[in-house]
């Protein structure tokens, strides 16, 4: 198997660990997920996390602390078993609420294998009025029957907190942490990106939509059905894989930096 060395250097220190080809297009793939985020403004901080399981190493990659999103590099992202152990970077700090929930997840659900925690603004307006999110808009629609509510209990540090958090997402592919953010989950990076994504933008719909004080007109659930039913029932499939080559692209554009 060919390996290559992952260098990085958080806090002025370089890093290295060897890496399969096979992870480190996980990296790029990773990093790049990370630098999307930032610039649809789904954060601006060193916060929240975007977690990628590594198949067969029953461990997973996430962004440490101290590194903003638009900072993050394939080679800076740490690598971290199920038990808490950081197997790529010696030293390196990680945020214990983000990693205790995400691997919890992860562990939880072998058939997903990425998530998404983000604070992003409107979210967290819609998480904080109740976290009802009406479809108003024909992307809406794909979110019937995927959108999950879970309570607000402080930092999601505490490990008996997981199982609820699991619990309510169920099987859905998106979580409204009232008075708090979003989550997505998938079976691909793509696949959570995609959820991400139509959840952020129906949340900001609805966000511009209260705020004009008129009533809110949200399509009939029958509609929504047919609608999702349209969309290849919002399962992933060609529409995840070509939009997430997109925005893979995008990122490349930006700033390619993050392939390092």
């Amino acid at each position: 198997m060919n390996e290559r060395l992952a260098i990085s250097r958080i806090g002025g220190v370089a890093l290295g660990r060897a890496v399969s080809d096979a992870e480190h297009k996980l990296r790029v793939d990773l990093a790049a997920a990370f630098r999307v985020a930032h610039h649809l403004g789904w954060n601006y901080d060193t916060l929240n996390h975007i977690t990628l399981r590594i198949p067969g190493a029953n461990a997973l990659l996430m962004n440490p602390a101290g590194l903003g999103w638009d900072e993050i590099t394939a080679s800076s992202l740490a690598a971290i078993d199920f038990d808490g152990n950081i197997l790529s970077h010696a030293g390196l700090k990680l945020a214990p609420a983000g990693y205790n929930f995400h691997s919890g997840i992860l562990k939880a659900r072998p058939d997903l294998n990425c998530v998404f925690h983000i604070h992003e603004p409107a979210g967290v307006v819609i998480s904080a009025t109740g976290g009802e999110l009406p479809a108003i808009s024909q992307g809406g629609c794909r979110l019937h029957n995927e959108v999950g509510m879970h309570d607000f209990e402080g930092l999601a540090s505490v490990s008996d907190e997981v199982p609820r958090i699991i619990a309510d997402l169920g099987q859905k592919h998106t979580l409204i942490m009232l008075n708090h953010g979003l989550l997505s989950v998938g079976a691909s990076l793509g696949e959570a990106f995609g959820w991400m994504r139509t959840l952020t933008d129906e949340c900001r719909l609805v966000e511009r939509a209260l705020a004009t004080g008129r009533k809110i007109r949200p399509i009939p659930e029958a509609v929504q059905i047919t609608t999702k039913a349209q969309m290849g029932g919002g399962r992933p499939g060609p529409r995840d894989d070509h939009s997430w080559q997109y925005w893979l692209r995008l990122a490349e554009r930006l700033d390619p930096s993050f392939t390092s």
